[in-house]
């Protein structure tokens, strides 16, 4: 794998459930890549995300993620993978009995952090970089959606990952918030991380361009950046 392939699939299956959902998946994204990963609903965006954090299992093909080799991967290795990899959901998942910080602090703890200055300062360092500097006391719900959101990449970038996974994340956003979480994300690209982000909203292909792939016929395509602005005459269905 080249020094700056951060993701390399190598005629991977994806199974769900037993299911095959894709099969033959050949992808490389590089640090610092924006990668779209479109599709139907059922078509296996989801699965194949959850394949790179190690929640579902290596069946067939190759692939290394942040320098993880997933066939070999043994059950004590997911939790480094996993520190090097945000995931960041549509539904948001914080602990809604915890405040901002308290829900920042507790996935620290989970991935080793001891030394409460360092935590503190990376604390700040994270909500501060998402904007909301202020907002630590508050609790989920006194939150917008958006703020809410940008809590859950504050949580993603807790670790300083080589890749951020995001499946729908302003799939519940309004049009001006979806662009303000859009800015984040593409900020967030620029200081060297890969994103994959799984999304519905194609409008967003202009704003912010980046690769495309393509979920269809349980096979995983590579379109052209341009793809949309070239087709726009084609509808494309969900």
């Amino acid at each position: 794998m080249p020094l700056d392939t951060i993701i390399d699939l190598e005629k991977i299956s994806v199974f769900q459930k037993n299911q095959l959902v894709l099969s033959d998946v050949t992808m490389q994204i590089e640090r610092g890549e924006f990668c779209y990963l479109i599709g139907r609903t059922g078509s296996g965006k989801s699965s194949l995300m959850k394949i790179l954090y190690a929640d579902l299992p290596m069946v067939e093909g190759k692939a290394q993620v942040a320098g993880y080799n997933l066939q070999e991967l043994k059950e004590r290795q997911i939790p480094f993978l996993r520190r090097k990899i945000g995931i960041v959901f549509q539904d948001f998942q914080l602990l809604s009995d915890r405040s901002v910080k308290e829900n920042l602090l507790f996935v620290m703890k989970a991935t080793g952090w001891r030394d409460k200055i360092a935590m503190e300062e990376r604390l700040e360092g994270v909500m501060e970089k998402v904007g909301l500097q202020t907002k630590g006391y508050k609790m989920p719900h006194q939150l917008s959606g958006g703020e809410q959101q940008r809590v859950v990449i504050a949580r993603a970038l807790i670790n300083d990952p080589d890749i951020i996974l995001a499946d729908e994340p302003t799939g519940n956003l309004d049009p001006e918030t979806s662009l303000g979480i859009m800015e984040l994300l593409r900020d967030i690209s620029k200081t060297g991380r890969a994103i994959l982000m799984a999304t519905h909203d194609y409008t967003l292909f202009q704003k912010f361009p980046g690769r495309i792939f393509r979920c269809d016929s349980g096979k995983v395509v590579d379109l052209n950046p341009d793809f949309y602005e070239n087709k726009e005459e084609e509808e494309v269905r969900e």
